[in-house]
């Protein structure tokens, strides 16, 4: 069962960071916006791709309603806060500090932020809440 969540994490991710990838894309290239910015932009956007996946497929088994379903929603709206606040640092040292490309660095930053989401998603995000 774990190997199916980590695939439809997979998947899921994938769907989000190609959002945010493309979503910046689009605002520097088509907007002219600075791709700091862009990335708040493309953050915005992929969280609900990211928040709707997770919540009706990669981790349905453990979905609660009610008071259950918004504590899962700001719990994962935490995990992604400090994933995007990791991603535009990394984002910002890369951009400062390398002579690459805005979009090599932004996807290997995309990517390297993905693992941690995981992890916190799995154990904190949508965990199950005990009743008793």
């Amino acid at each position: 069962m774990e190997i199916l969540r980590v695939l439809r994490f997979g998947i899921v991710g994938l769907t989000a960071a190609a959002v945010h990838y493309w979503t910046v894309i689009a605002l520097v290239e088509l907007f002219d916006a600075a791709p700091l910015r862009a990335n708040v932009g493309g953050f915005v956007v992929a969280f609900w791709v990211s928040y709707f996946g997770h919540r009706h497929w990669t981790f349905s088994d453990t979905r609660e309603e009610g008071r259950g379903q918004a504590a899962s929603f700001l719990r994962f709206l935490s995990v992604a806060v400090l994933g995007f606040l990791v991603n535009e640092l990394l984002f910002f040292v890369l951009l400062h500090t390398t002579h690459m490309p805005y979009y090599v660095a932004l996807a290997i930053v995309v990517l390297t932020v993905a693992a941690m989401t995981y992890v916190l998603s799995k154990l904190w995000a949508f965990r199950r809440v005990s009743s008793s």
